[in-house]
């Protein structure tokens, strides 16, 4: 039985929603962020030594990061379904994405939720004015112009078929959604990238996303 070690608004959310698509039977183990701090508890380094999630055990396999997860889970059990045959150019698309999702779309999402924190953190008064200018300086001169850069290439990238691999819904699509989501909630996505904003709206029609949510519980990050 695969186990999802899964933290409430977090990135295992989009683990639960491939599940869903494969129409694989999971069971998922819930964790709960400290409320003032917001880190994932101690008991997930019991799973993992880094206390993150996503986390999965699928027999006497543990396995963490959502795009080695992801294209496990597809190889193992598609059966062909979510990502294109191996080899193809398609393919090559697919394992992209799996890894731009993460390492360059968070990237400055990531920042602009630190430097967002270091305005709003109570410290010292004659502190403040400082740290609050350093921290606009930043995000407004590389942090959010980053952002749009990035915005803009995805806006793109979506107006051939409103997939990112190939012409139909694939996993990348699953793994693309966390950032998406993020830069809609915190990022400043909106309107102006139409493309993004249907992908959106897509994704969170479809059943099995909605199953996923109910499995989940708690997905603040779409609100």
């Amino acid at each position: 039985m695969i186990v999802v070690h899964h933290l409430n608004n977090s990135r295992s959310q989009r683990i639960l929603w491939l599940l869903e698509e494969l129409g694989l039977e999971y069971e998922v183990k819930r964790y709960e962020r400290d409320p003032k701090t917001m880190l994932a508890p101690p008991e997930l380094k019991a799973i993992h030594p880094l206390g993150k999630s996503p986390v999965i055990t699928d027999g006497e396999l543990t396995l963490a990061e959502s795009g080695a997860i992801i294209e496990y889970l597809v190889d193992k059990y598609g059966q062909g379904r979510l990502a294109p045959a191996a080899g193809s150019v398609e393919r090559l698309r697919f394992t992209y994405w799996l890894h731009y999702a993460e390492g360059s779309a968070m990237s400055p999402l990531l920042l602009k939720l630190v430097f967002n924190k270091v305005e709003s953190s109570p410290m010292p008064f004659f502190v403040k004015p400082f740290a609050k200018g350093i921290a606009r300086k930043v995000k407004g001169s590389f942090v959010e112009p980053q952002i749009v850069q990035h915005l803009d290439y995805l806006n793109g990238e979506l107006a051939a078929t409103g997939w990112f691999s190939g012409d139909e819904f694939s996993a990348a699509d699953v793994q693309m959604s966390f950032p998406l989501e993020a830069a809609a909630a915190r990022g400043g996505l909106d309107g102006k990238w139409p493309n993004l904003m249907a992908f959106l709206q897509r994704i969170h029609e479809r059943p099995a996303y909605k199953k996923a949510l109910e499995r989940g519980g708690e997905y603040d990050i779409i609100g």
